[in-house]
């Protein structure tokens, strides 16, 4: 029964990180980074 339960969530976890194949090189060698930073503080008073 354990091995069942870990397979499940173990099938669960792979299928939910967004997984869509073989993973593609980069268009260009090197290193690159991209995204978005925000830095603040947030609330309420």
């Amino acid at each position: 029964m354990m091995r069942i339960l870990l397979s499940l969530c173990l099938l669960t976890f792979l299928a939910s990180c967004g997984a869509d194949g073989a993973p593609n090189p980069p268009a260009k060698p090197g290193v690159s980074v991209t995204g978005q930073v925000k830095v603040g503080v947030g609330g309420s008073l």
